[in-house]
C-alpha cells in the first residue's frame, strides 16, 4: 500500500481529488546520502505519496540499510547497474502513481516541492513535465533555473553556480517554458512517460533529461519550470563517489550521448547541415582538450626523418574521439529511435528554437576550439539551420482558376497570408486547377498522391470534404496538427440544397455531410469559423462530440485557442480599376442606378422577393437596374441549382429580363471583380428566415464593404447585424418586397444616406482584411501544438480510487432499494435481468 493510503470507509473528497504522485530515488554506492534524501521524503506532509528507491547494484549492504533506515521506501534490487536512465526506468515500471517524481539521492525537497509541480500538471493539461527550481544545499546558489541546448547537442544548465541573489527574478523566480528538466529534481506524468519510453537507456546517464524533454516538446508537450517546485542539491555529489573528474568517462559519456541525442531528435533537413558541423566540432573539442599540435602529422610542416615514438594523449583528448567511435557503433539502434521520434514530431526545430535559449553558444572557453567554432557555424550555415521556416499545407476541394468561389478564395488567401512566415502549398483535389501566379506553390492533387502532400507538412489546413480524401491524416499522420475551417455549415446548407431531393435520399446525404463534418470535429486541433453565431454552433457541435473534455477546459476555460473566428476577408489594398466593368459588358448607361448581386444563386438566397421588389422599383425609376453577377459556378462539379431557373422565369414573367434585370451567366474572373462592384451604386444579398441563415456567412457582402456599396440586406445573420450595427445600408425583413423596394430605392436615390454609409464602410472595411481577419490562425501557426485532449499518452491524474469490497456492497443495497421503491420487485428483476446481459457480452467479448 502507498504511504498514506487508507482504509476505503476513510477515503475523503480531498484524498481523491489529489494524484498519487510515485517518487523515485536511485542509488549507486551512496546510501548514506539515499537514506537522507528518502527520510526528507518521508517526513512531507502529503498522504497520496509513493517512495520507490532503486538500487543500482551496489556493492555492499546498500540495499538492506536503506530498506532498515526508510521502511515506508519501497526498495528494488536491479541485477546489474542500469545507470540513472535505467535506474529510474525500472523504479517508474514498479510506480503505481499517475505523476511520476525524480529525484537524486544527493538531494532534498522543500515541503512544497510536490504540491507546487502538482499544481502546474492539474492546472494545464498540455504540461507534460515539470521542472523543478533547484538550488545548492544552502539554498544559495542556482543549480537548475533554465536549461539550454547548444546547436551540437549539449544540453546545459544556465546560471548554474551563480549566486540568487545576483539573478533577475526573471531568470529564477518566473514560470516558463523549458526545453528540458534536470533528472535531479523532475515530475512527469506517468502515462506520457510511458508513452515516450521513458528515459533512453542507453544514454546510461547524462543528457538522459534533456533528450526526454527534447522528445516531450517534439510531440506537442510542454515542459514548464515551476520555482515554487523547489530542491537542494549538492551538484556531481553522486558522480564524486563513483568516479574521478580526471578519468574522462564523465566527458566520454557526455560527448557521446549530446551526439545520440542530436540525431534522434533533429528533423532530416536540420541534421543534415549540423551533424557533419558537429562531428567536426567534437574532434577538435578533444584535441583542444589536450592540447594537441594539430600539424604534428602534417608533413608539409615536418618534412625531417619520420618520427615514430607514441604520441601521449590525455584521457579527455581520447574521452572526446572515442565517444565519436561509440556513436558510430550505435548507429543501427539510434536509427530505429530516429525514426519513431520522427515519425511521432508534431513541432519543428524552428518551433523549439526560443527553448534553446542561446543556440549558438560555444559552451567551452579553448581559444582553439572557439576559432573552430566560429569557422564552422559559418561555413555549414548553422543559424539559418535552426531557423528553417514550417511547411503548410493548404487543401481544399474547389477549383482554383481565375474563377474562384468562396472556398477557394479562402484558401487562397489563408495560403497567402501565411506564406510571409513558411513555406505553403495550395493543394486542390478538384480536377480543375489552373491558379493565376502566386508567390506560394499552387498544385492539384489526386487522393491517391494527397498522402505525400501531408507527409511533407508541419500543419495541414483543410476545407469541407477533404479529410474524407486524406485517410492518412486518421492513420499514419493521425499525429500532424491539422486545422479544420468549418466556416461553412454544409449540412445546414444542404437542409435548403436538397429540398427537392427523393426524402431517403435527402436524408441520406444529411445524414452523409454531418458525418464528414462529424470527423472534422473529432480529429481537429484548432478550428476556424466565420462568426460569434458559428462559434456557438461549433461549440454545441464539439461537446455533443465529447471533444469540449476537462482536458480541452482546463487548458482553456474560454475555448478560443481551439475555436476561433475567423471571418472572411478583403484584399488589404483599396479596389482599383483594372479593364471594362458591367456597365460596358452588358451595354448599361453611366446614369443608370445599378444594383448588383455578387455572387451565384443558390437554393438557401431569397432572389425572388428581389426580382419582386424591383417589379414594384420601376414603377417610379424606370433608370433601376438589377446585375446578376454570375450564373454558373466555377467549379463543375457544382450544378445549377432550381432557384436559379425560378428567378430567370419570374423576370421574364414580369417583363424585367434584359430592360431592368440582367443576368450574368459565366462567372467573373476574381481579380476582375472589383470592375463591376466599381460599376454598382449599391449591393444587395437576400435570403430566407431559416436555420442556415442564422448561422450564415454572406461574403459577397464583404464585396460591398470593400468597394463602398451601401448595403441592403434581408435579416437574420451575422452580416445583416453588422450592416445594423454600423449603419451600412438598409436591413429589411425576410419575403417583404415592399420593403425590400423602399431599402433600395433609399440606398440608390437618397445621396445624402449612400455618401454617410460610404465613409462608415472604411474603417469597417479595414477590419476585415485579410490580414487582420487570419491573426488568429497566424498565431496559431507561430506556434502551432495539438490540442490537449490529442496530446499522446494524456490520462487523468487523479482518477476515482476502485470500490472496496464494503462500498460496492452498499451501493449495490442502495440500487436494490431505488429499483424497488421505483417499480418493485417487477423493475429490479428488470434491471437484474440487463445487468446479467451485459456481463455476459462483456465476457463474449473478451474471449
Amino acid at each position: 500500500m502507498a504511504q498514506g493510503d487508507t482504509a476505503p470507509h476513510a477515503r475523503t473528497a480531498e484524498w481523491t481529488a489529489q494524484p498519487l504522485v510515485s517518487v523515485v530515488v536511485v542509488n549507486y554506492r551512496g546510501a548514506d546520502d539515499t537514506i537522507a534524501c528518502l527520510r526528507a521524503l518521508a517526513a512531507l506532509d502529503r498522504q497520496r505519496l509513493e517512495i520507490i528507491c532503486v538500487d543500482n547494484a551496489s556493492p555492499g549492504d546498500d540495499a538492506d540499510r536503506i530498506r532498515a533506515a526508510v521502511p515506508a521506501a519501497r526498495v528494488i534490487a536491479s541485477d546489474r547497474n542500469l545507470g540513472f536512465a535505467g535506474g529510474c526506468n525500472l523504479g517508474a515500471s514498479h510506480a503505481e502513481g499517475t505523476v511520476l517524481a525524480f529525484l537524486n539521492n544527493d538531494a532534498r525537497p522543500h515541503p512544497r516541492w510536490i504540491d507546487a509541480a502538482v499544481e502546474v500538471l492539474r492546472a494545464d493539461p498540455a504540461v507534460g513535465a515539470v521542472a523543478s527550481k533547484v538550488l545548492d544545499l544552502d539554498g544559495e546558489r542556482a543549480d537548475f533555473v533554465d536549461g539550454g541546448l547548444t546547436w551540437f547537442g549539449m544540453g546545459y544548465k544556465r546560471h548554474t553556480d551563480t549566486p540568487i541573489a545576483d539573478l533577475p527574478d526573471s531568470e529564477h523566480d518566473t514560470a516558463k517554458d523549458v526545453l528540458f528538466a534536470t533528472g535531479s529534481a523532475m515530475f512527469v506524468r506517468a502515462n506520457v512517460f510511458a508513452e515516450l519510453g521513458g528515459f533512453d537507456d542507453d544514454f546510461f546517464m547524462f543528457y538522459e533529461d534533456v533528450d526526454l524533454g527534447w522528445r516531450l516538446n517534439l510531440r506537442g508537450w510542454r515542459v514548464r519550470y515551476v520555482p515554487g517546485s523547489i530542491a537542494y542539491h549538492r551538484h556531481h555529489g553522486t558522480m564524486s563517489a563513483v568516479d574521478s573528474p580526471d578519468s574522462g568517462r564523465e566527458t566520454f559519456l557526455l560527448e557521446r550521448n549530446a551526439l545520440c541525442a542530436l540525431y534522434k531528435n533533429l528533423s532530416d533537413e536540420t541534421l543534415a547541415t549540423v551533424l557533419p558541423a558537429a562531428l567536426a566540432l567534437a574532434v577538435r573539442r578533444a584535441t583542444a582538450r589536450g592540447d594537441l599540435d594539430p600539424q604534428a602529422f602534417d608533413l608539409a610542416c615536418h618534412a625531417g626523418p619520420p618520427e615514430t615514438t607514441p604520441v601521449p594523449v590525455s584521457r579527455s583528448s581520447l574521452a572526446g574521439v572515442l565517444a565519436i567511435d561509440a556513436f558510430v557503433e550505435r548507429l543501427p539502434a539510434l536509427q530505429r529511435a530516429r525514426a519513431e521520434e520522427q515519425a511521432k514530431r508534431v513541432r519543428t526545430d524552428a518551433d523549439l528554437l526560443p527553448l534553446l535559449r542561446k543556440a549558438l553558444e560555444p559552451a567551452y572557453p579553448l581559444p582553439r576550439y572557439l576559432a573552430a567554432h566560429d569557422i564552422l557555424t559559418e561555413v555549414f550555415g548553422i543559424e539559418r539551420a535552426f531557423g528553417a521556416r514550417r511547411k503548410v499545407c493548404v487543401i481544399t476541394g474547389d477549383t482554383l482558376t481565375s474563377r474562384m468561389a468562396g472556398p477557394a478564395i479562402r484558401a487562397w488567401n489563408i495560403a497567402s497570408v501565411l506564406s510571409a512566415e513558411h513555406d505553403v502549398r495550395l493543394v486542390s483535389v478538384n480536377p480543375v486547377v489552373d491558379p493565376p501566379k502566386a508567390p506560394f506553390a499552387v498544385t492539384g492533387s489526386t487522393r491517391r498522391d494527397l498522402a505525400g502532400h501531408v507527409g511533407w507538412a508541419d500543419i495541414v489546413i483543410l476545407q469541407g470534404h477533404v479529410l474524407e480524401l486524406a485517410p492518412s491524416l486518421k492513420q499514419e499522420y493521425a499525429h500532424k496538427i491539422v486545422v479544420c475551417d468549418v466556416y461553412d455549415p454544409m449540412h445546414l446548407e444542404l437542409l435548403e440544397q436538397g429540398k427537392d431531393a427523393p426524402d431517403d435520399r435527402r436524408e441520406a446525404d444529411l445524414a452523409g455531410v454531418t458525418r464528414v463534418l462529424d470527423a472534422q470535429l473529432e480529429r481537429g486541433d484548432f478550428f476556424l469559423c466565420a462568426s460569434e453565431r458559428q462559434r456557438h454552433l461549433w461549440l454545441g457541435h464539439l461537446t455533443a462530440l465529447g471533444r469540449l473534455s476537462p482536458q480541452l477546459y482546463d487548458a482553456d476555460p474560454t475555448t478560443r485557442s481551439l475555436l476561433a473566428v475567423v471571418p472572411f476577408g478583403l484584399p488589404p489594398e483599396p479596389p482599383r480599376r483594372t479593364g471594362p466593368g458591367l456597365r460596358s459588358t452588358l451595354g448599361l448607361a453611366d446614369d443608370d442606378r445599378v444594383v448588383l448581386w455578387a455572387g451565384g444563386v443558390y437554393s438557401w438566397f431569397d432572389p425572388l422577393t428581389l426580382v419582386r421588389a424591383f417589379g414594384t422599383l420601376r414603377e417610379e425609376h424606370p433608370d433601376a437596374r438589377l446585375v446578376f453577377l454570375g450564373m454558373k459556378h466555377p467549379n463543375p462539379e457544382v450544378g445549377e441549382m432550381d432557384i436559379a431557373e425560378r428567378t430567370r422565369r419570374l423576370s421574364e414573367e414580369l417583363g424585367l429580363t434584359g430592360k431592368h434585370v440582367f443576368f450574368n451567366e459565366q462567372w467573373v474572373p476574381y481579380d476582375e471583380r472589383q470592375n463591376w462592384l466599381l460599376d454598382a451604386d449599391c449591393g444587395v444579398t437576400t435570403h430566407y428566415e431559416h436555420v442556415e441563415t442564422m448561422f450564415a456567412f454572406r461574403t459577397r457582402v464583404l464585396d460591398y464593404l470593400w468597394t463602398g456599396l451601401p448595403i441592403v440586406t434581408t435579416d437574420g445573420d451575422a452580416l445583416a447585424d453588422l450592416v445594423r450595427e454600423e449603419r451600412l445600408g438598409v436591413v429589411v425583413p425576410a419575403q417583404d418586397h415592399k420593403a425590400l423596394a423602399e431599402a433600395l430605392e433609399r440606398c440608390l436615390y437618397d445621396t445624402e444616406f449612400a455618401a454617410a454609409c460610404r465613409d462608415r464602410m472604411v474603417a469597417v472595411a479595414e477590419r476585415f482584411t485579410w490580414p487582420n481577419v487570419l491573426r488568429p490562425l497566424v498565431e496559431f501557426c507561430r506556434d502551432p501544438h495539438p490540442a490537449a485532449d490529442r496530446l499522446p499518452g494524456a490520462g487523468h491524474l487523479a482518477p476515482a480510487p476502485p470500490l472496496g469490497r464494503i462500498e460496492s456492497v452498499r451501493r449495490d443495497l442502495d440500487l436494490i432499494r431505488t429499483y424497488l421503491a421505483d417499480g418493485g420487485p417487477a423493475e429490479l428483476a428488470r434491471r437484474v435481468a440487463g445487468r446479467v446481459r451485459k456481463l455476459a457480452l462483456r465476457g463474449a467479448r473478451r474471449g
